[in-house]
């Protein structure tokens, strides 16, 4: 039995060797390739010059930016509960690092080594661990093999299972035994324990997502904007956030015949998308956030926000919210202006989600197909006669407020 275990690690080893070759050729061509490659060399020549070897590390991976957001409220709760501790945040993807790489929160900020034998034990051999927390859906098995043969106490955060994961196939009992490395799974939903417990793994936790934590602690910091508070004035706004060309083509038909108040927040905020949507907006009143000011903002019909960075802080002054993706790859996040309350619409493409399939079940998120599903539902929110709307906002209010307190269970149970 050892000795298939053996031979099926070498055979990981050398497909975790394959997965690096291929980035590394896509790498003289590739921007983002060349970041992943680029961002791991001296990596550990890094970590010999900035580890306190008389301190302890948790260690909290993250695959990419979505997955941080997860594990961030983690972060500042160790920080602020065990000052004695010392945090290592590493990342998977360059679309993580990239953007998180000078978060100060961290005592240490760099790329994941590649997931090898070597790797795993050097790792563990320059950081001193108390321990390590991955967030939900990093399983690299040679360090958590190393991590286990340390005693190391290793911990999986806002995870979720699905049946189609290798894990649950018949092929994949080998991969399976590895979830038991791990102290303790902390999982979204009762799905994913039944699910584990066919493979026969028992030490799971049902929390939630900490996301929800997080979008609270959000709301509770958010920025106030002037620009965008003197647009509001006493109106009820529309806002869709991070759209797409799909979302705006539709919103934009809505707003040219209804006298509503509008702010467009789009993924692309490039000069040639901003002015694309200008001309759906033609005999319209508008105005761009980052040209404008508070007084000729506040009479404007749609306020444009040409920039990235403050769409957290503008969803607090919306009263209907509308998440792009949905015509695309996925919607994108339907927390952040859920917590202020607002009902929340998107496109069909929400599935893969959980917390947008959760929402939907509560109703206080509404999936559309086109204009003949959407126009109706936000006549009916912007209906001064109905109190849809204010029935509504309490359910999402409501919504996130009985799913936080995930990052409390959490903590308890790592660090008592």
């Amino acid at each position: 039995m050892a000795l298939k275990i053996n031979t099926k690690m070498i055979l990981y080893n050398l497909g975790i060797f394959i997965y690096w070759l291929g980035i590394y050729i896509a790498h003289f061509f590739n921007s983002k390739a060349k970041q992943f490659i680029d961002g791991r060399r001296g990596v550990f020549d890094m970590l010999k010059e900035k580890v306190d070897p008389n301190s302890k590390y948790v260690w909290v991976h993250a695959a990419s930016l979505g997955e941080f957001e997860q594990g961030r409220p983690i972060i500042e709760r160790i920080k602020r509960g065990h000052p004695e501790l010392k945090v290592i945040l590493t990342f998977f993807s360059p679309s993580g690092y990239e953007v998180r790489k000078n978060y100060d929160v961290a005592d240490i900020v760099c790329y994941m080594p590649m997931d090898t034998w070597f790797n795993a034990r050097k790792f563990l051999k320059l950081v001193p661990l108390h321990s390590a927390i991955f967030v939900k859906y990093e399983f690299w098995l040679c360090f958590l093999n190393a991590l286990h043969s340390n005693k190391i106490p290793t911990y999986i955060v806002s995870a979720i299972f699905r049946e189609e994961q290798l894990f649950f196939k018949w092929y994949g009992k080998w991969y399976a035994s590895f979830l038991k490395r791990f102290n303790r799974l902390f999982v979204q939903d009762s799905n994913s324990v039944q699910l584990l417990k066919s493979v026969s793994v028992e030490n799971v936790t049902v929390v939630g997502d900490t996301r929800f934590d997080r979008v609270a602690e959000i709301a509770s910091q958010c920025n106030d904007l002037p620009i965008v508070e003197a647009f509001k004035g006493g109106r009820l706004v529309l806002i869709a956030g991070s759209s797409w060309e799909p979302d705006e083509n539709l919103l934009c038909e809505y707003f040219q015949n209804h006298d509503i108040k509008m702010i467009l927040a789009p993924h692309v905020t490039s000069e040639d998308h901003v002015q694309q949507i200008c001309k759906k907006l033609e005999g319209k009143k508008y105005v761009r956030y980052t040209k404008t000011n508070p007084d000729e903002a506040k009479d404007a019909d749609c306020l444009i926000i040409d920039c990235i960075g403050i769409l957290t802080s503008v969803y607090k002054y919306g009263n209907v919210g509308y998440v792009g993706g949905g015509f695309g790859v996925g919607i994108h996040n339907t927390l952040e202006p859920a917590v202020y309350g607002m009902p929340i619409f998107f496109g069909p493409n929400y599935k893969r989600f959980r917390e947008a399939v959760e929402m939907v079940k509560a109703g206080v998120a509404h999936p559309i197909e086109n204009k003949e599903t959407l126009f109706p539902l936000l006549d009916e929110m912007f209906n001064p006669d109905c109190s849809t709307l204010a029935n509504s906002s309490a359910e999402a209010r409501n919504f996130v407020q009985q799913n936080c307190g995930a990052t409390e269970i959490v903590m308890k149970e790592i660090f008592g």
